[in-house]
C-alpha cells in the first residue's frame, strides 16, 4: 500500500535523500513468504538446522528483503510513477526481529525517451549500519509540466 503522495519529475533533485524506514521482519512473515515463493530451505524456518549450517539462526530469505526495497521505492514514486527497472544483490545476513533500515538517494535525473527517469541507489542496512542489500532502481515519474 502506498504510503507517500505522489513524488513528481520537478520536486526530485539529484543528490537528495530518500526519508529512511526501518521494517524489522517476523519469522511469521518469514514462514509465509517461503510458503508463497515455495522456497522450503530449511535455513529460513529450522533453527537448529541453520545452526547445524553455521548460521546464527535462521535467515530473512534474500527475495523478501529484495521485495521490501522495491516495495520502498514504489511508495517513494507514488501511484502516478513507474518502475521502469530495479535489480539487488544480497550482500549480508539479515535475522528475524533485528530491524533492518531502507534508504536511498537519488543518482540522477534525466530525460529517458520523452519521459522523466529518475535512477535511485536504495540500501538495506542492519542496525549497526552494515549495508546488507545495495540496489538499484530507475523510475518514470510524472512531470507537473505534463498536467
Amino acid at each position: 500500500m502506498n504510503t507517500e503522495a505522489q513524488r513528481y519529475f520537478e520536486d526530485v533533485e539529484e543528490g537528495m535523500e530518500l526519508a529512511p524506514v526501518t521494517r524489522t521482519v517476523t519469522t511469521t512473515q518469514m514462514f509465509l513468504y517461503s510458503a508463497v515463493t515455495r522456497n522450503a530451505h530449511r535455513i529460513h524456518y529450522e533453527e537448529k538446522f541453520a545452526q547445524s549450517e553455521g548460521l546464527p539462526k535462521v535467515l530473512v530469505q534474500g527475495p523478501l528483503q529484495g521485495a521490501q526495497l522495491s516495495a520502498y521505492v514504489t511508495d517513494w514514486m507514488g501511484p502516478q510513477g513507474f518502475l521502469r527497472k530495479f535489480s539487488y544483490s544480497n550482500r549480508g545476513m539479515a535475522l528475524p526481529g533485528q530491524p533492518l533500515t531502507l534508504r536511498g538517494k537519488v543518482r540522477r535525473k534525466y530525460l529517458l525517451d520523452g519521459q522523466s527517469a529518475v535512477d535511485l541507489e536504495v540500501w538495506e542496512e542492519s542496525a549497526e549500519g552494515q549495508t546488507l542489500v545495495p540496489a538499484q532502481a530507475t523510475v518514470l515519474l510524472p512531470s507537473r509540466a505534463a498536467s
